[in-house]
């Protein structure tokens, strides 16, 4: 599936903005399902400085300095990609979960190492005995990793109500999991702390997901959204995204950006500025598939 992806962010300040520092991830990867063909970033005002680099990660981040007094801040990302479609293998092939989870931390090499690192807890994601407890009534003794997977995504999908006015970035996992409310970023570190807490690694995926209309409905530019799930390390299998928001395992409708331990790793536009009062944020993304 083929991708033309435009994500524009404004701030509109309601006093001059004389200075302002950015970084943003808004650069999607190349992956083995995933090729990037053309990235373009414009912002307005223009920058006096701009410069790009590869974080730890290996994601694409660009920064920027804006010496130019202002009020409003655009920030446009466009960007061509085309996604291969994932194909899972059959549950029962997979390992047992608690295979994968013991032999993190033996495999020395680079990669295996990379792969032990997303074990860990991180700033957004704590490690609690309550969580694991949540995750062991899905991974169950024995049972293959894919299928313990696909129960604690549907499960958490079914337990937890997508609510836009219940949390905000600095809402701790717990109370999240204790009012079962909150968005795609609450629900991918719910799940996140609940397969960390068991031992497992899984990582933090940022980037967006193609929105269908209702039936009847036109669709509407601008009306896509950024999104995040989750990948997780499943031995032989590889690294398998999840969206728990969604209860699904993405195919071809994902588009993956960043990843990271959590939000705080890959944060789509973070920054500071000197002046300008309060702000507006703005947000508009368009996801359009490409004949």
């Amino acid at each position: 599936m083929k991708y033309k992806i435009t994500h524009t962010t404004k701030y509109n300040y309601d006093a001059p903005v004389p200075v302002c520092h950015n970084v943003v991830y808004l650069t999607p990867r190349s992956t083995k399902v995933q090729s990037c063909a053309r990235h373009r970033l414009t912002v307005n005002p223009s920058p006096a400085t701009h410069s790009k680099r590869t974080d730890y990660f290996g994601n694409a981040v660009s920064a920027f300095s804006i010496a130019t007094s202002h009020k409003l801040l655009q920030i446009t990302a466009s960007s061509s990609v085309t996604v291969l479609r994932r194909e899972l293998p059959a549950e029962s092939s997979t390992s047992a979960w608690e295979v994968v989870r013991d032999s993190l931390g033996t495999d020395l090499s680079a990669e295996g190492l990379a792969n032990y690192q997303f074990a860990f807890p991180s700033p957004h994601v704590p490690i609690h005995g309550e969580l694991a407890d949540y995750a062991r009534e899905s991974f169950t003794p024995g049972r293959p990793i894919l299928e313990s997977l696909r129960l604690l995504n549907e499960r958490l999908h079914a337990d937890v109500k997508y609510d836009p006015k219940a949390t905000t970035i600095s809402t701790p996992i717990l109370e999240v999991y204790e009012h079962r409310r909150g968005v795609c970023q609450d629900m991918a570190h719910l799940m996140l702390g609940s397969l960390r807490a068991i031992g497992l690694a899984a990582r933090y995926v940022s980037g967006y997901v193609r929105t269908q209309p209702a039936n009847g409905k036109p669709r509407l530019v601008g009306g896509d959204a950024s999104h995040a799930w989750l990948s997780v390390y499943c031995g032989d299998a590889g690294w398998i995204d999840v969206d728990p928001t969604n209860a699904s395992f993405p195919q071809a409708e994902h588009i993956t950006v960043a990843w990271g331990r959590d939000f705080s790793d890959v944060c789509p536009v973070a920054g500071m500025f000197i002046g300008g009062g309060e702000h507006k944020l703005d947000v508009s993304v368009d996801v359009a598939t490409v004949e």
